[in-house]
């Protein structure tokens, strides 16, 4: 029975040793290897460069609206926090927002000691939906603001998914946020 071992054995030796002396098919095999880690990192920072853009997108409009407040131009109008939505807000993200999924949170503070910009804590109903209700209050002239725009950014898990904090919803939160005093109108 173990007879033909030894010559099974030369054969198979023979065979590796003529394996690794080919070339073709070597590139093939060594992209194949580097493939899907080369395609993971790809992947990850298309997905934080969009979330970087989208940030400064959400900033951005978090500024241009605290300055319609700051001058008074939302007070005037008599402006309800819907209308500031979808008037004001939704015109600036509207390219990568969805806006009905876009909180505001606009609030008054006699003085910047006394004004909070972090991020609101956000509690959920039993079907994932945030149940918050934000506050709307423009001020008058001399009270400090803070504008808040929050948004639930859709993260891809991924082998690269724990760069963006995960809300357990395969979302992040993303803010922008602005703290100015009302000028005299």
């Amino acid at each position: 029975m173990f007879g033909h071992l030894p010559k099974f054995i030369r054969r198979r030796v023979k065979d590796i040793a003529r394996f690794r002396a080919a070339q073709r098919g070597a590139t093939a095999v060594e992209f194949a290897l580097i493939a899907p880690a080369f395609l993971a990192s790809l992947m990850a920072v298309f997905e934080v460069t969009l979330f970087l853009f989208a940030q400064q997108t959400l900033q951005t409009a978090a500024v241009s609206a605290g300055r319609l407040i700051m001058t008074g131009q939302a007070q005037n109008a008599g402006t309800t926090q819907t209308q500031f939505a979808s008037n004001d807000v939704c015109p600036l993200v509207q390219a990568l927002f969805t806006c009905s999924n876009l909180m505001i949170n606009v609030q008054n503070y006699s003085s910047y000691s006394a004004a909070t910009t972090a991020a609101p804590t956000l509690t959920y109903n039993a079907q994932g939906q945030v149940t918050n209700t934000f506050t709307y209050s423009p001020g008058s002239p001399g009270d400090v603001m803070v504008v808040q725009l929050i948004y639930q950014w859709p993260i891809i898990g991924g082998p690269f998914g724990y760069v963006l904090s995960n809300l357990g919803n395969g979302t992040t939160e993303m803010m922008g946020v602005t703290a100015f005093r009302i000028e005299p109108y």
